[in-house]
């Protein structure tokens, strides 16, 4: 069964936090001294500027896909910063730039789970009411759902620059030509072997359960940080 309203959740709050996470990529490119991608208009709240087509397909069929632990998560428009009008150096602000993305969602994921603890009781007293918290917890859920997504070194994802930065001249050019198969690769590991997991007898093999996994991290550190039991409240469950 789909819980239409949690995966409407989950793409509304991913659309909103994936955003954000492009915006924490524009932030550090401005304060090291380039503002390329501001004058490319990327410092904006506006999806379509930010997000990625196949990314948001990735999120949406996350979302509906009737597995148990729904979750959602995807990539955005990567932001390309000029590395050469960065004040620290090219490579420490490529660097500086990929791990903005990542940091800047764990925080917005912390501050929700932060406001998901001072919510009023009222809220939990009806059925109506309480889809607010569970928004909250999902809105946090999925930012930190972005931030572990994106430390995985696959191409477009921030892990990539990241690991592209750190390796040495010609082991980062071997690297770079992973680059066109990195979407494929990422959406055959959190969408078809999820897939197949429940078509065979490997849905307790970690790799088949990515999504699932990653979903259930997030949902311990917002649990850990609201000291609100967070998976209950993800799912309403009683």
């Amino acid at each position: 069964m789909i819980d239409v309203i949690l995966a409407l959740m989950l793409v509304g709050s991913f659309i909103v936090s994936v955003a954000l996470h492009e915006c924490g990529h524009v932030l550090m490119a401005l304060l090291l001294g380039d503002r390329t991608p501001l004058y490319e208009g990327r410092l904006t709240l506006n999806p379509r500027t930010q997000i990625d087509p196949v990314g948001m397909l990735m999120c949406v069929i996350l979302a509906f896909m009737p597995v148990p632990g729904a979750t959602a998560f995807g990539w955005g428009k990567p932001v390309k910063p000029d590395p050469w009008k960065m004040r620290v150096g090219p490579n420490a602000g490529v660097l500086l730039v990929a791990l903005a993305g990542i940091i800047f969602s764990a925080l917005i994921g912390a501050v929700a789970a932060v406001i998901l603890h001072f919510l009023p009781p009222v809220l939990y007293s009806n059925a109506y009411l309480l889809r607010i918290p569970q928004l909250v917890t999902v809105f946090a859920t999925v930012n930190f759902c972005l931030a572990i997504f994106n430390i995985i070194p696959l191409y477009p994802l921030d892990g990539y620059e990241i690991v592209y930065t750190l390796l040495p001249e010609r082991q980062a050019k071997g690297f770079a030509r992973s680059a066109p198969y990195g979407p494929f690769i990422i959406l055959a590991v959190f969408f078809l072997l999820p897939f197949l997991a429940q078509l065979t007898h490997l849905s307790g093999f970690p790799l088949f359960e990515l999504p699932y996994y990653i979903t259930l991290g997030s949902q311990y550190l917002v649990s850990l940080i609201s000291h609100i039991d967070a998976f209950s409240l993800y799912f309403l469950m009683p």
